[in-house]
């Protein structure tokens, strides 16, 4: 079922006022599509609360997808499926603070990682990072990577860290123009939100979320900056989502079926979010610093996402793909 708009837009909004003045906001409202979406990544410094930023989180994605809840995904990648590879050339498309990447270009077997992103900002640090570190073989450019076009090398690896759901006609982009750029050897590898179009959940898993807030005791449930208590969950209404970012999940539920009728799957694995994105959205931040009582309280959180999981595919996926060959 879609919706319009909902309360959570009001919350949402008066949210980023505070976070980032009414100039963001006014941003919203200018009718070039790649301005807008430029808006939401184009910053620095910007405080927020999301279930990301939990440490404990973090530590439950890392179980999920590789075993070892101390194992990230980039050196879990490269000792099973790349150790025995040399001289590798990744495209990345999206790649915002480039993190993740920074993270593989520390192993000596990729020749060659280069960065696209829409948005400059993010990347001011990342290249401070390779700087230091003297990763020459990381590079940085400013992309629309809608234009894949333009590119003529081909890829040993393309990765989508977070951006795959920001891409339109997600069909033709994996099945076509994707595999164009990717060595008939080479690999696939996301690590992405691939529910439901523009947030658009529907009403049993909103019940659900609405459950799983009642676990937290109500001071635990002040918003982040904002003298207001979280005591519902209604989702996002499509007018905001589309006015915010254009390109939000904007054919997200298209990722797994083009992955399935164009790949063949190496590794993929599930790490949830259905229910604790939207339950923990603005009100992570009572949760970095733990206690007895807050750690228990993300078990709890934790075990009803694992039994509403039995059930639903994941809304989040970490998976490695081979293009499937005529």
């Amino acid at each position: 079922m879609k919706r319009l708009i909902t309360f959570d837009d009001f919350i949402e909004t008066y949210t980023k006022l505070k976070q980032r003045g009414l100039s963001f906001i006014s941003s919203k409202f200018n009718i070039n599509k790649i301005e807008r979406a430029k808006t939401a990544f184009n910053h620095e410094n910007i405080q927020a609360a999301n279930w990301w930023i939990i440490p404990k989180v973090k530590e439950r994605w890392h179980e999920l997808i590789t075993g070892d809840k101390d194992l990230g995904i980039e050196k879990f990648t490269v000792d099973k499926f790349l150790k025995d590879k040399q001289n590798l050339k990744m495209l990345s498309l999206g790649s915002g603070d480039c993190s993740s990447e920074l993270a593989f270009a520390e192993h000596s077997i990729f020749e060659e990682i280069i960065c696209t992103d829409i948005a400059d900002k993010p990347f001011i640090k990342a290249k401070q990072i390779a700087k230091d570190n003297e990763w020459h073989h990381i590079k940085f450019r400013i992309q629309d990577a809608n234009k894949l076009s333009q590119l003529k090398t081909k890829f040993d690896i393309i990765y989508f860290k977070a951006s795959l759901h920001h891409f339109t006609e997600i069909e033709s982009l994996l099945g076509h123009q994707i595999k164009q750029l990717l060595k008939p050897e080479g690999f696939l590898i996301i690590n992405e939100y691939a529910g439901p179009t523009r947030l658009q959940f529907p009403k049993e898993q909103i019940s659900a979320i609405n459950k799983a807030l009642k676990l937290i005791p109500k001071p635990l449930r002040k918003r982040y900056k904002l003298n207001v208590y979280k005591n519902k969950v209604y989702g996002p209404g499509l007018i905001r989502m589309i006015l915010a970012d254009p390109s939000e999940c904007v054919d997200s539920a298209s990722i797994i079926p083009a992955l399935r009728k164009n790949y063949s799957t190496v590794y993929e694995a599930g790490y949830g979010g259905n229910i604790l994105a939207l339950t923990l959205k603005d009100i992570a931040h009572h949760f970095m610093d733990l206690n007895d009582e807050k750690t228990n309280i993300l078990n709890q959180l934790f075990e009803y996402e694992d039994n509403y999981l039995k059930k639903h595919p994941s809304d989040h996926i970490f998976g490695i793909y081979k293009p499937n060959t005529i």
